[in-house]
């Protein structure tokens, strides 16, 4: 296993660097993740091992960095440094009982007891989203996030834009993804990530999930190669200025959900669309548990933070509300 992370710095550019404890050594060639990828996919190494052999002698403190008190800073765990709009973010819903429980109760009409559309797709899942391997089973909820231009990194602020309903925090694992020059995706690891999504707008109507997924969203800041997803257990929580005003124990990994890794990977990537030659994906795993679900509603400058246990240091964001009035966006006609 390998843990990595991205940096910038104002004078020296990017660069990618391996963790080890406190400690970050910078490699020599690769300044990105995606570049590291690519080449490991051509050269049909490890990540970790062309990762290692790139590693120079030059040593950072990890601990200033990820405090934000150094010029370098951190940048997201995965990206596509030169094309973000050829980054694809995307996610599944619906693969953890908590997430589906919660999205029942947003969804079911007062007096009516048969299960809404969102805890029948649930109950597919179960009993047909871990299917033999070579075994094609039940296609999962998807929807899509938005392009590189989405992605923040740890300490980076989450903005909810004027004409959301709110920004609540979803805690999930992303899995990232290169498509190498023969149109094969390549799972490049596991990193921690921050959904974050609209639960005000989506509770109106669960045909507004879609627009409610359109948002800002962070992962990192390690990205971790090598790891076990099959039972991991985490935190969540939500700080208001020194005191933690909501906290949950959370439960992911192929364990603890109703689809398996095997067929979420084929149903994202069965589209030929998303198996374009050069293409990156940041893919998310779905939440065991989130504050709105608690009756928790976010304020300006809470602080979300997400914790994987075995996936590197905690992830952590700070919300803004854009309290400007909406205004309306109008069309040129050529």
């Amino acid at each position: 296993m390998i843990q990595l992370v991205q940096l910038c710095h104002a004078r020296h550019g990017r660069c990618v660097a391996v963790v080890q404890d406190d400690t970050l050594y910078r490699l020599s060639k690769f300044t990105s993740v995606y570049d590291l990828a690519l080449t490991v996919a051509s050269e049909q190494t490890s990540l970790e091992t062309l990762a290692r052999e790139d590693m120079s002698s030059e040593r950072l403190g990890y601990d200033e960095i990820y405090n934000g008190a150094s010029e370098w800073k951190l940048l997201p765990s995965f990206d596509h440094p030169q094309e973000p709009a050829r980054c694809l973010v995307a996610g599944t819903g619906l693969t953890h009982m908590a997430s589906a429980a919660n999205r029942q109760a947003m969804h079911e009409q007062t007096g009516k007891t048969e299960m809404t559309d969102s805890m029948k797709m649930f109950q597919w899942g179960v009993e047909g989203g871990k299917p033999e391997t070579g075994v094609i089973g039940v296609q999962p909820e998807w929807f899509y996030k938005g392009n590189g231009a989405t992605l923040r990194g740890h300490g980076e602020t989450l903005c909810v834009p004027d004409f959301a309903g709110d920004g609540g925090e979803e805690p999930e694992i992303a899995g990232v993804y290169v498509i190498d020059r023969e149109g094969r995706p390549c799972r490049v690891g596991f990193t921690k990530a921050n959904e974050f999504s609209d639960h005000i707008m989506e509770k109106k109507n669960y045909l507004y999930l879609a627009p409610s997924k359109l948002r800002l969203c962070a992962i990192g800041p390690e990205l971790v190669s090598g790891a076990d997803f099959a039972d991991v257990t985490g935190r969540v929580s939500v700080e208001r200025g020194s005191r933690t005003i909501w906290s949950k124990t959370i439960k992911t990994g192929e364990t603890n959900m109703s689809h398996n890794l095997a067929n979420l990977e084929h149903h994202h990537f069965k589209y030929p669309l998303h198996r374009r030659p050069g293409d990156a994906h940041v893919y998310f795993f779905g939440a065991d548990a989130f504050s709105f679900g608690a009756g928790v509603s976010l304020e300006e400058g809470d602080v979300m933070t997400v914790d994987w246990q075995g996936f590197g240091r905690p992830l952590c964001n700070t919300i803004s509300l854009d309290r400007s009035p909406e205004t309306s966006v109008q069309v040129l006609g050529l």
